[in-house]
C-alpha cells in the first residue's frame, strides 16, 4: 500500500528544487512526487515512510519537517 509523505522543505531557487527531485527520484518504491514551490512543499507517495524521505534531504543540506507539523505564522 502507499504512503504520502508531505514535507515542508525550503525551495529557495531552482538550483535547490533540481537538487531535491535528484534526490527524490533516487529513493526506491516511490510512484509519484511533486514539489509545489508556492507552499514550499514536497510530496512523495509509495512505499517510503516520512523518515527515509527526510533522510534523504538532509544528505543534500535540506531541512525538512512533517507537513502537519508546521506551526500557522
Amino acid at each position: 500500500m502507499a504512503n504520502v509523505v508531505e514535507l515542508k522543505v525550503g525551495l529557495h531557487c531552482d538550483e535547490c528544487i533540481k537538487k531535491i527531485l535528484k534526490a527524490i527520484k533516487k529513493i526506491e518504491d516511490i510512484e509519484t512526487y511533486d514539489v509545489d514551490t508556492q507552499l514550499n512543499k514536497v510530496t512523495v507517495t509509495g512505499n517510503v515512510t516520512t523518515e527515509e524521505v527526510i533522510k534523504v534531504l538532509h544528505k543534500i543540506g535540506k531541512q525538512a519537517s512533517n507537513w502537519d507539523q508546521q506551526s500557522s505564522y
